[in-house]
């Protein structure tokens, strides 16, 4: 496995939670993701949906995708062009939702980072190395067990069982 990621660094804090990331208001209407990604993290900025570029990058502190255990927040994320979060830390819940909807979570300390810094990420099968271009830094990351760089690497749990996957699974 091999996926190579640059973009843009789009900065939050600790505690993003999911109805942050798409509030629950908005869900009343529809779960479309491609609709609802206009909408995405407008309680922490209200003008982010619109400025945000395919290729963005979201980078986190503590605890992100804390609260509701809502699939959706990683559909809209994904909808928006994002293909990967880096974090201090995750909920756990959001780690496995993102990872089954083949949205790349990334744990690493993201500190450094500032707002627009441009970023690469080289996810394989040994490492995840997290670069900022900008300033130069490195930023060591967790890499991924082995089932969920698959699951990733097919973009998502669906993909993955419809290739056949888990017919390789040890029982």
């Amino acid at each position: 496995m091999h996926i190579h990621l640059e973009g843009r660094a789009r900065k939050f804090g600790d505690d993003i939670n999911t109805d942050y990331i798409i509030a629950s208001t908005r869900k009343r209407d529809t779960l479309d993701e491609q609709i609802l990604k206009r909408y995405l993290l407008e309680t922490v900025d209200p003008t982010f949906a619109v400025s945000v570029g395919p290729g963005d990058l979201l980078v986190a502190g503590n605890n992100f995708g804390c609260g509701s255990a809502m699939e959706i927040a990683a559909t809209v994320i994904l909808a928006a062009g994002i293909k990967a979060v880096l974090a201090h830390s995750f909920n756990r819940t959001f780690y496995r939702n993102a990872v089954n909807n083949g949205l790349i979570p990334i744990e690493c300390d993201t500190s450094a980072i500032s707002e627009g810094d441009q970023l690469s990420i080289e996810v394989r099968d040994d490492a995840i190395e997290a670069h900022d271009i900008t300033t130069g830094a490195a930023f060591p990351a967790k890499t991924l067990p082995a089932l969920m760089r698959e699951i990733v690497s097919a973009g998502g749990i669906v993909e993955f069982v419809k290739r056949g996957s888990l017919t390789s699974l040890p029982t």
